[in-house]
């Protein structure tokens, strides 16, 4: 990776997704840094009263939503506050206003936190021209991770992973050369169906499902980790940013999600990083790498007792999991209509038109009947991604 950027000088950041958990969490981390971080630009979907108040807390330059619509009533609600007008950021809509606060000159940083490939062709350029990116957005190296790692290579740009088991092996990494790591072992909480029976999965409700044990989370994201595919959405995730094959990538069941990640080191050393199951502490260590700062999260306390545990995950009770591995394996568009199955199948359940069970089943079939490509560019993946 490129050297980094002072850390006492002031950064500009932009953020993509800037209403939803990874942005409002990164939002609390500038809030506790007000020497450290600016904001340049705030991108967000259709959540006009979540990002009015960040506009008047943050003050950031631009402001872009997913639609004129939304738009238009971000500028009622503005003139309602009684915010002047010369405080005003300038107001724009829909993917090229996402690129163009992405790439602009005045920014630093990029944290990409967008749900689905709508954050691809903004994070994808701003590692083109060379950006620091806190990634946080997994359809970003899912469905594009060859063509985005080719310009990290070009560009020289810092990819810096904000997702916690990620980040943890980017910490765990630190301690030894690449040519000394035998494994990455990346943790998982289980999800609420982690001791259910097979059986009983079919037939499971979204509130059921929805029930995440440790983290909270948008609605897809936490189907995904009831069905693990989460899981292995990260294990692809992993193979791309940290250059191994699938079968170099472990998953371990841990329920208690303090460990996050783990390196096993070819003299047989295993190093875990460990923290408290929140978000911040990921996200600053992204913007402050390769210097830590004191974060705004609890620290462990070493006084209590407890334990952990560990098991291997059970393939057949989650085979989306063994899917992700598969597709990484097979290369290709493989992964980026493994990404799109998915996301429809998860909307299908959430409606009650598919079981719990049908997620999978519709994501193997549509594997099954698409063909294989080489997408070359950001247009081909969206492309791929809407058939």
């Amino acid at each position: 990776m490129a050297q980094a950027a002072q850390l006492h000088e002031m950064k500009s950041l932009t953020l993509l997704g800037s209403t939803g958990s990874i942005g409002t969490s990164t939002l609390d981390v500038v809030r506790q840094n007000p020497n450290l971080y600016s904001i340049y630009a705030l991108v967000a979907g259709h959540n006009v009263d979540a990002i009015l108040h960040q506009i008047i807390e943050f003050h950031p330059k631009v402001a872009a939503l997913a639609t004129a619509a939304a738009v238009d009533r971000l500028v009622a609600a503005l003139s309602d506050s009684g915010l002047p007008r010369p405080k005003w950021p300038e107001l724009a809509f829909g993917s090229d206003a996402r690129v163009k606060a992405a790439t602009s000159p005045a920014v630093d940083m990029v944290v990409s936190a967008i749900m689905g490939v709508a954050g691809l062709e903004a994070t994808y350029e701003a590692v083109r021209l060379g950006k620091r990116v806190g990634l946080a957005n997994k359809e970003v190296l899912v469905s594009g991770g060859s063509l985005v790692m080719s310009a990290l290579r070009e560009s020289g740009a810092e990819l810096l992973p904000i997702d916690s088991e990620h980040n943890g092996v980017h910490q765990c990494l630190r301690a030894g050369n690449r040519d000394q790591v035998a494994k990455l072992i990346l943790t998982a909480s289980g999800g609420p169906f982690r001791n259910t029976p097979k059986e009983m999965m079919a037939s499971a409700t979204p509130a059921q499902a929805l029930n995440h044990p440790t983290w909270r989370m948008g609605k897809r994201i936490t189907i995904d980790c009831a069905t693990l595919m989460n899981k292995g959405f990260e294990v692809i995730e992993a193979c791309w940013l940290f250059g191994f094959a699938p079968s170099e990538v472990d998953v371990v069941i841990h329920p208690q999600s303090t460990v996050h990640a783990m390196i096993e080191y070819s003299d047989g050393s295993v190093l875990a990083q460990i923290s408290a199951t929140d978000m911040r502490m990921p996200i600053q260590y992204a913007l402050t790498w390769p210097e830590r700062q004191q974060a705004p999260v609890p620290k462990i306390n070493w006084a209590e007792a407890r334990h952990w545990d560990f098991a291997p995950p059970d393939f057949d009770r989650f085979p989306l999991l063994r899917l992700a591995y598969r597709c990484q394996e097979a290369g290709g568009s493989a992964t980026c209509t493994l990404n799109a199955a998915d996301e429809v199948a998860v909307q299908s359940f959430l409606d009650g038109e598919i079981q719990f069970s049908g997620i999978a089943e519709v994501v193997e079939d549509t594997l099954s009947r698409m063909p294989n490509r080489q997408p070359g560019s950001v247009a081909e993946i969206l492309e791929i991604d809407k058939v």
